[in-house]
């Protein structure tokens, strides 16, 4: 009986929540919350309430208190515990974070050959179809899709966006190019042969537009967040998402992507570094890194010059094609470990 009266005392004051609240905390048996592939919980509660029974729930499925982690996506996750007893119930819950089970591989580049880059392009997006080269633009006002005679930097067509949106990442799919905008939550299609306009769509769960690739199938879309988010090559409708992880953090800021042999490639300003990250899409690990420092150096100095951004891979030359925001020169490099 007495504990009976404890556990609705304690349902009661859960529910007016308050300074009052029970702290009644879920105990994972793992140092700092923080997991990877192959680690046990040990789930237990702070607090030991009698005549009481405890189910507990990883992302709202349920898991054992000694669960093991194979191969769940990565990232920060939420792990709850249901406290019953009758038909009484409350619950508290914390958050663990599933880390990438190994330090990434570190490479290097080296330049092949320097092409002319339009100065005045902020460039936000590029991606190669065959051997015609595509470019998105940013800025208000200034941003624009592009196809570019990579050879002499400058465009075959240029399509200027209205000043309301600021362009972003792109990525071309069959017949279409598919060209992301940064706050505005609307993506536009193109035909790809002459980049007239056919539609938009909505962004849904994803607040912004970052960058965008794809597989053949599916596009992916980041956002600003350390997410990687699924869209359907077909309806653009948002299909899930994975959180990109290190074997240490969270990776935020995921800018241009490029899909290259299975692998998602992210420009990034991380570690105090002009970088581009190499990112396994279903598991959201960070498994490389390849370091771009001196590049932006190569380039003329000038006021309006912004950061490292861009990356189209050829896959017949097997080489990388990077640049920057008002960069005068595009690099074709290739990458390998340092």
């Amino acid at each position: 009986m007495k504990s009976f009266v404890y556990f609705t005392f304690i349902l009661f004051l859960m529910k007016c929540g308050g300074p009052t609240t029970p702290n009644v905390k879920i105990k994972t048996g793992l140092k700092g919350n923080q997991a990877t592939w192959g680690d046990t919980l040990d789930l237990k509660l702070n607090k030991i309430l009698e005549g009481t029974t405890v189910a507990y729930f990883l992302n709202n499925q349920p898991i054992e208190a000694n669960h093991s982690f194979s191969d769940e996506p990565l990232g920060i996750h939420t792990l709850k515990a249901l406290i019953s007893q009758g038909d009484q119930a409350i619950e508290t819950s914390t958050t663990l974070t599933l880390l990438a089970p190994k330090p990434p591989v570190l490479y290097t580049y080296e330049i092949l050959v320097s092409y002319p880059h339009d100065i005045k392009a902020y460039t936000q997006g590029l991606e190669f179809d065959g051997e015609l080269l595509y470019e998105s633009t940013g800025l208000n006002g200034k941003s624009s899709l592009r196809l570019v005679d990579y050879q002499t930097g400058k465009p075959t067509i240029n399509k200027p966006l209205d000043a309301a949106y600021f362009g972003e990442g792109l990525t071309v799919l069959e017949d279409k190019v598919i060209q992301l905008t940064w706050k505005a939550k609307q993506g536009f299609v193109y035909d790809k042969q002459h980049l007239e306009m056919q539609k938009s769509f909505p962004f849904e769960a994803s607040q912004e537009g970052w960058g965008l690739c794809n597989d053949g199938n599916d596009l992916y879309k980041s956002d600003g967040s350390n997410r990687i988010w699924t869209l359907d090559g077909q309806t653009y409708k948002e299909r899930g998402n994975i959180q990109v992880m290190t074997h240490k953090t969270t990776l935020k800021n995921l800018n241009e992507l490029e899909w290259v042999d299975g692998k998602i490639y992210a420009n990034t300003y991380q570690f105090q570094k002009d970088v581009v990250v190499i990112i396994d899409p279903k598991s959201g690990a960070v498994e490389g890194v390849v370091d771009f420092s001196g590049l932006k150096e190569k380039v003329t100095q000038h006021q309006e010059l912004n950061v490292f951004n861009g990356i189209a891979y050829h896959p017949v030359r097997k080489t990388f094609f990077v640049t920057g925001k008002n960069w005068d020169k595009l690099f074709e490099v290739k990458i390998f470990p340092k």
